[in-house]
């Protein structure tokens, strides 16, 4: 007898709805007893005392670090103003600023700055129109031309030139680069300023080239992508997109090179000679401000006297100078400086 099969009753699906129930949180409020959360910090392996200590520690040595970097350059400006204060008691600034002779070790005393400035602005001059350009160029061909493999040989090589000390080239303007500019210019003095010009910029120019490749560098690939997109060549790029875009970084390697210009002392005081003449002739001997210290702070002259205040003086004129160009430097990298993500 067959037994009638009886329909299967489907039960309906719980479904299980987390917001159906109330969740209950409990707030932990730390206390100096609970173990790891001491005053609301998690517990450092070690104890916290010791770590707390160290910090200490850390903190103090790198605060009395900048104390002592901030204090050194206040101590200098300090030392400078003052000595400059007690010499321009003695001397007019209008003297100073218009005199067109500087015979301060002479019996006949004359303190125009302006004999001073101009061989350095000659030097200087010299120095940086032959490293920017090929300072620039030489970036330029190892970020956008040159391989990777010889970007990693030649800039090594180019930054060795940096490592040099500047009395050798002083000697190698002196014994090297005169010579061979008299069978140009048979005129040309034994000390003259345009040796010493030429070997400074052969000195600045690994800094020159250094900056503004890491500045070339540094601009990402779209922007050069998009050129060979538009149809520009490699140069067409590099001149037209890439060195516009790291203007920033280009332009302070170059106020950089013109403050090292500025304040090179090695170079002009055994090449440019320490004859002040108030001159643009770059064949004939000038004294450059830092020379001019250089021979004052040989010996000879006595301390506390009015020749060896004028030093201070000297150096005061070249602090400003330099200041000027930083502070030049540090608005022209925030005018074009463009910012990439």
């Amino acid at each position: 007898m067959e037994v009638p099969s009886r329909p299967v009753e489907r039960q309906p699906i719980r479904r299980f709805d987390i917001r159906s129930r109330p969740v209950q949180t409990r707030t932990v409020i730390p206390s100096p007893r609970t173990p790891g959360l001491q005053a609301g910090r998690p517990r450092l392996s070690g104890g916290r005392g010791s770590a707390t200590v160290k910090e200490r520690a850390i903190q103090s040595v790198l605060a009395t670090c900048s104390a002592v970097s901030v204090l050194t350059t206040a101590g200098i400006i300090g030392v400078l103003f003052f000595e400059t204060a007690s010499f321009f008691r003695e001397v007019s600034l209008w003297d100073f600023l218009t005199d067109t002779q500087w015979t301060p070790l002479f019996a006949e005393k004359h303190f125009g700055i302006m004999v001073l400035a101009s061989a350095t602005f000659l030097t200087s001059a010299i120095a940086l129109a032959v490293s920017l350009p090929i300072g620039l160029l030489a970036a330029i061909f190892l970020s956008e031309i040159a391989s990777e493999r010889t970007r990693r040989t030649v800039k090594p090589l180019l930054e060795i030139l940096a490592g040099v000390p500047t009395v050798v080239y002083g000697y190698f303007a002196l014994l090297f680069v005169t010579p061979m500019l008299r069978l140009v210019f048979p005129d040309i003095s034994g000390l003259n300023a345009l040796s010493a010009g030429l070997v400074m910029g052969i000195m600045i120019l690994p800094l020159v080239a250094s900056l503004s490749e890491d500045a070339l560098y540094s601009v990402p690939q779209t922007l050069r992508d998009g050129a060979y997109a538009l149809g520009a060549s490699r140069v067409q790029a590099a001149t037209r997109v890439v060195v516009p875009a790291a203007l920033s970084g280009v332009v302070a390697s170059f106020i950089l090179a013109v403050s090292r210009a500025v304040g090179e002392t090695m170079v002009v005081a055994i090449a440019a000679g320490q004859t002040p003449r108030l001159t643009l002739n770059p064949l004939v001997a000038v004294e450059t401000m830092t020379a001019f210290i250089v021979q004052v702070s040989l010996g000879d002259t006595p301390a506390g006297t009015l020749e060896f205040r004028t030093i201070f003086a000297v150096g005061t004129t070249l602090f400003l100078m330099t200041l000027v160009l930083n502070l030049v430097s540090h608005a022209l990298v925030q005018r074009f400086r463009q910012r990439y993500e």
